[in-house]
């Protein structure tokens, strides 16, 4: 493994539920060959926490400022970590 692998916690905010944002992030996480999840929280944020490259991350948290057609973000913000190679998958909470 890289040793440019790293960890990214991003919350979304604004109108990013039922929206299609949590498949919008899965299926780019997906392009990027990231690990981790995505999911809706209480509060009516989406909480995507992804490890991989740095560059692909910095790929998916752009995509993420702009979401799926219907989503309107208002805020993104990322806390970066060290890698906890806890993930096998990219995959979408319920």
């Amino acid at each position: 493994m890289s040793s440019n692998i790293v960890r990214a916690e991003i919350l979304s905010t604004g109108f990013v539920q039922g929206v299609g944002f949590r498949y919008f992030v899965y299926k780019n996480a997906q392009l990027l060959n990231l690990k981790g999840f995505t999911e809706n929280l209480f509060t009516g944020e989406v909480l995507t926490v992804a490890e991989g490259e740095k560059k692909q991350i910095d790929e998916l948290i752009k995509l993420l400022k702009v979401g799926p057609r219907n989503a309107y973000v208002k805020n993104t913000n990322v806390i970066w970590a060290d890698a906890k190679n806890e993930f096998n998958t990219f995959e979408i909470k319920y």
